[in-house]
């Protein structure tokens, strides 16, 4: 039987070289020494490629949040509770989060989409609501979700970006909020690398050395028991993803398929996008990586994408704040591409 996102990866293609080819010809007659913005012009070739157009755009753009628990937090593997995650929609909504005010700050549409927080959220104002179900299941003893589930997370992640293409939206930043997913994104990080988990675990939220140490532990069994093979990307989201991770994969893969620059976070929305990957290789040209974050795993993630990150903060909140920051050198580098004179234009050489 062929699933819906299975018909979804048909249709992601590459940009066609040809958008990137006239964004070089135009930088290369910008008024400048060639090459003197560096990677602004390549980010600028990206866009321009990804948007089909010789004047490519990072507005208007939206930054989507994706919220869900984890059913391993049962395993002590968090250092705050999992009603924050319920209780942390509050500040979302009332404009306190760091997100809200970043999202104020660079003048992008903020969307909060509740996938499967483990509490009754629809009563709550200004929360796109696509609840698969309560939270995932305790990947230690069973896989985090059924196929259907994970299915229904990535659908509600490709339908989302979409709705927002719709609407004229160019560029998108993807984060989660949900305690206990740097355990679900080291799981994803190790099974798809062959990394040991010990490598790619950090402290998440603040856990202590111990804490970290015992959170690999956890992530080490979990693996032996579902024995998940690096070529089998839905299978390793199914078994020891989150709900947040498998529709922020669906939220990548939608861009790829609608022709959105989609601007990857930190570490858990970088396991998302090396999962998108897997599924659809050609999706990673419609990837834009915001920063590194304090993750040990992260660097790992990206090494196996082989991709550089435009900033290096030593964030570690998710929320997609490190990609909304990554927003301004997005603008930077459409502006100088679209706005500067040519050497004859300005009757220079």
């Amino acid at each position: 039987m062929t699933h819906w996102w299975q018909s979804l990866l048909e249709n992601i293609h590459p940009p066609q070289p040809v958008w990137a080819e006239k964004a070089a010809v135009r930088q290369a007659s910008l008024v400048k020494p060639p090459g003197s913005l560096g990677r602004l012009e390549t980010l600028a070739a990206r866009i321009a490629a990804i948007q089909a157009t010789e004047t490519p755009q990072s507005r208007p753009r939206a930054i989507v949040v994706f919220c869900a628990d984890h059913g391993i937090c049962a395993e002590g593997v968090n250092a705050f509770p999992t009603r924050i995650t319920h209780q942390h929609l509050h500040n979302f909504i009332g404009g306190g989060a760091a997100i809200a005010v970043l999202a104020r700050l660079t003048g992008s549409e903020l969307v909060i989409c509740d996938v499967g927080i483990d509490a009754d959220v629809l009563h709550l104002p200004g929360i796109r609501h696509s609840k698969v179900r309560r939270g995932t299941r305790n990947f230690a003893h069973e896989p985090a979700m059924t196929p259907e589930e994970c299915a229904a997370a990535l659908h509600a992640g490709y339908t989302t970006v979409s709705e927002l293409r719709q609407r004229g939206i160019r560029a998108v930043a993807i984060g989660e909020m949900g305690i206990g997913n740097t355990t679900a994104a080291a799981a994803v990080t190790a099974a798809l690398t062959g990394k040991p988990p010990e490598l790619v675990t950090g402290r998440g939220s603040g856990l202590s050395p111990e804490g970290v140490a015992h959170k690999a532990d956890v992530i080490r069994h979990a693996l032996e028991r579902h024995r998940l093979r690096p070529d089998a990307p839905y299978d390793i989201l199914v078994n020891v993803g989150g709900l947040d991770l498998a529709a922020m994969c669906g939220a990548f893969l939608g861009c790829a398929a609608e022709g959105l620059v989609a601007v990857a976070d930190g570490y858990v929305s970088t396991a998302a996008a090396a999962v998108a990957v897997a599924l659809a290789p050609a999706a990673r040209e419609f990837m834009v990586f915001g920063h590194c974050s304090a993750e040990p795993g992260h660097q790992v993630l990206l090494d196996l994408l082989g991709v550089t990150p435009l900033l290096q903060l030593d964030l570690c909140l998710g929320e997609a704040s490190g990609a909304a920051l990554a927003f301004s050198i997005l603008d930077a580098a459409c502006s100088l591409h679209v706005g500067m004179v040519t050497f004859a234009e300005a009757q220079m050489g």
